[in-house]
């Protein structure tokens, strides 16, 4: 499958449509407190919403895409292995859904030819729609940016690191490397989303994010929305040849941030 600049678009127009029917659906339950249950532990809760919404979004993809594959959170990988794929998540900050926190999106993001082609970030708390595909990115319909502070002391980092298995795995190390965060980055916030994170770099609302324990449903979108507005996106911890958005960690930041003076190449071990 040859993916140009106008098919990329077309795509990206599909996963938006996908991605606002879960809207109503979302804002409705939102702050309902909704019954949770938990996945792997109690760090990692879903909903009902979880899994109704990703079924909705199938159901859209099935009949504008036929034949392509759907790999998403809830359901995993399901469809024709063929030349498109789309990563789904539902509901990311699921967390902060459930107990009423408005900061969670959908994020649904097309692969073809090896590459991302089109993804798309949407806030159904603030109907913002983050739309990325071959011809730019946009939030709303209008072109974004990703430009912002230039180095640490005036920038803005966006974070979940350290999480639980951090801490089990690093200890004090973990705890250590947040704190040279903390002291180097004018702010740092925990929000709990990276999809939405990501399209907040991207749109230049957020300095750099950096985070460790990501799935390929949470970044393939949010990776070319900040790439295709100028940004930097670089995925870590993957194995060698594996794809950007399967490394479970990633760094970002806005375009002309000094990332080889930061104290994030540092954190994340990687050369400057």
């Amino acid at each position: 499958m040859t993916t140009d600049v106008p098919a990329s678009r077309e795509l990206a127009g599909i996963a938006e449509l996908a991605a606002r029917a879960t809207g109503d659906r979302l804002r409705t339950a939102f702050r309902s407190r909704p019954g949770v249950d938990h996945k792997r532990d109690f760090h990692d809760p879903v909903t009902e919403h979880d899994r109704a919404a990703e079924e909705t979004i199938r159901e859209v993809l099935a009949k504008e895409t036929p034949g392509s594959a759907v790999v998403g959170e809830e359901g995993g990988a399901q469809g024709e292995d063929g030349d498109l794929r789309w990563y789904v998540d539902p509901i990311d900050g699921t967390a902060n859904f459930a107990v009423g926190l408005p900061f969670f999106c959908v994020s649904i993001g097309a692969v073809a030819d090896g590459q991302v082609v089109a993804g798309v970030v949407y806030d159904p708390v603030r109907d913002e729609m983050f739309s990325a595909s071959l011809d730019g990115a946009t939030c709303n319909g209008d072109p974004i940016q990703s430009r912002g502070a230039t180095c640490d002391r005036s920038a803005v980092l966006v974070t979940g690191y350290p999480n639980a298995r951090e801490l089990r795995r690093r200890g004090d190390e973990a705890l250590r490397r947040f704190g040279l965060m903390v002291d180097a980055f004018a702010t740092l916030r925990r929000p709990g989303s990276a999809a939405l994170t990501l399209a907040h770099v991207a749109s230049g609302w957020s300095d750099a994010a950096y985070g460790t324990s990501v799935n390929a449903w949470d970044v393939a979108a949010a990776l070319l929305l900040v790439r295709q507005a100028g940004g930097t996106y670089l995925p870590l911890g993957g194995e060698p040849g594996c794809a950007d958005w399967e490394a479970p960690g990633y760094l970002a930041c806005v375009g002309g941030f000094d990332l080889a003076g930061s104290v994030l190449t540092q954190v994340a071990e990687i050369a400057s």
